[in-house]
C-alpha cells in the first residue's frame, strides 16, 4: 500500500503538500475505510481550482517512468508550478509491503525528465543519483545485485533498470512496488474515457460489454441506479456490434445516453476490467450523479478491499460518519491538505454532523 505521499513544485503546488495514509485516529466506526492500519478509502473536498485534479496527477506521475501503462496526452502540460521558484518538481512516496518500507523520491524538470532519483529500502540507501552531474551513491545496488551490468548511464530511470535487469523473487519489496505502480488507475468521467495507468490501452472500452453476461449485468446495474431502460446489442450494417437502448426504435447508447448514464458506463467499465487495481483515484467521480447514486457508488468502492481508493467531490451529502470517518475525509485548500480530524480543535464523534460543520466553515482553518 501507499503509506505517504508528498509533492512540491508541480502545477499549482508551490509548497509541499503531504497525504499521510498512516495518520489515523482511534475511531471505532467504519473500519472498512482502513486496511492494515492505513487509510484505504477517502474523499477529498475543496473549492474549484485548488488542485484536486492536480493532486491525483501528482500521485500518478510515477506511472509515466516506472511503467509502460497509458498516460492520456495533455494531462501533464504546464508541468512545473508557474511561480518560477523552482526548476523542478519534487515527489516523495513511501510504500509499505508487510514489514518492508520503501522510500522513493525523485525530481523532474519542465520536460518531465528525471534529474534526480533516490531509493531507501528499510532505512538503508539503495541508491541516490543525480542525472545532471552524473554522480551518485550506488553501493546498495552493488550489494543487492553484484553481477548487474552497470550500463545505466544511458537509462532514463535507474530503479526501472535495476528491477528489469536483476533476478529478484516476486516477493521482493522492489518487485511488489513495481507491481503496485503498474496496477494504479486514475480516471475521470467528465468528458471522455481519460485515464492513467493499469492498461496500455482501452480499445475494449465499447466492446467489453458484449463479453459473457456483462451486458445483462450492466443493465441490472443501471436499473439499481434508477435508469429503467433495457439494453440490446445490435450488429449494424457495417458488421460492427454496438450497444443500443432496447426501445421500440432502438437508440444508439453513446449518442443518446445522458452524461450521467455515460459516466456510469465508464465507472462500470473500470470496475469490471480493473479487478487487480492497487490504487484508484476517481476525479470528480459524481459530477453527473444524483446524491443517492453517489452514495451507492461509494458503497461499491468501499467493498474493494484490496484497493486504496481516493475520490474527489463537491457533494456534501457524502459528508457523514455513516459512510466514512473524519480521518478519511480531506479538505484541500491553497497549498494545504488536511483531514477533517486534524482541521479542527473539536473532538469529532460519531454523532457529529460533518456536513453541517463543513458548511459552517469549521474545517477552513
Amino acid at each position: 500500500m501507499l503509506k505517504c505521499f508528498s509533492v512540491k513544485g508541480f502545477k499549482n503546488f508551490s509548497k509541499k503538500i503531504t497525504l499521510d495514509f498512516s495518520n489515523i485516529r482511534d475511531y471505532r466506526f467504519n473500519s472498512q475505510c482502513l486496511t492494515n492500519g492505513l487509510i484505504s478509502k477517502s474523499i477529498v473536498y475543496g473549492k474549484n481550482s485548488v488542485g484536486k485534479t492536480n493532486l491525483g496527477l501528482a500521485i500518478f506521475d510515477i506511472v509515466s517512468h516506472l511503467t509502460n501503462k497509458n498516460v492520456t496526452p495533455n494531462l501533464y502540460d504546464y508541468y512545473l508550478c508557474s511561480d518560477g521558484l523552482s526548476d523542478y518538481a519534487e515527489f516523495y512516496y513511501v510504500f509499505q509491503f508487510g514489514n518492508d518500507i520503501i522510500e522513493y523520491s525523485y525530481r523532474k524538470d519542465k520536460k518531465q525528465t528525471l534529474i534526480y532519483e533516490k531509493v531507501v529500502l528499510n532505512k538503508e540507501l539503495l541508491f541516490e543519483y543525480d542525472y545532471v552531474t552524473k554522480r551518485g551513491e550506488t553501493k546498495g545496488i552493488d550489494k543487492l545485485a553484484s553481477t548487474l551490468n552497470w550500463a545505466f548511464q544511458d537509462t532514463d530511470c535507474i530503479l526501472k533498470y535495476v528491477v528489469n535487469n536483476t533476478v529478484l523473487p516476486d516477493s521482493h519489496p522492489l518487485r511488489q512496488m513495481i507491481r503496485f505502480v503498474s496496477n494504479m488507475l486514475w480516471f475521470r468521467n467528465l468528458d471522455e474515457n481519460r485515464y492513467i495507468g493499469f492498461k496500455s490501452d482501452s480499445k475494449d472500452y465499447r466492446d467489453f460489454i458484449f463479453e459473457d453476461d456483462i451486458l445483462k449485468e450492466f443493465e441490472e446495474f443501471l436499473h439499481i441506479t434508477g435508469i429503467k431502460e433495457n439494453l440490446i446489442a445490435i450488429k449494424d450494417a457495417d458488421g460492427v456490434k454496438r450497444l443500443y437502448f432496447n426501445t421500440d426504435t432502438p437508440l444508439p447508447f453513446f449518442k443518446v445516453a445522458s452524461s450521467g448514464t455515460r459516466a456510469l458506463y465508464t465507472f462500470f467499465y473500470w470496475y469490471k476490467t480493473a479487478k487487480a487495481v492497487s490504487f484508484m483515484y476517481v476525479d470528480e467521480f459524481d459530477a453527473y450523479y444524483h446524491y443517492e447514486l453517489s452514495e451507492y457508488i461509494v458503497t461499491i468502492l468501499e467493498k474493494m478491499t484490496n484497493t486504496q481508493v481516493i475520490i474527489t467531490s463537491h457533494n456534501t451529502n457524502l459528508l457523514t460518519n455513516k459512510i466514512m470517518r473524519p480521518d478519511c475525509y480531506f479538505i484541500l485548500s491553497d497549498n494545504k491538505l488536511t483531514s477533517f480530524a486534524d482541521a479542527t480543535n473539536r473532538e469529532l464523534r460519531e454523532g457529529h454532523n460533518l456536513e453541517k460543520l463543513y458548511m459552517s466553515g469549521e474545517f477552513d482553518g
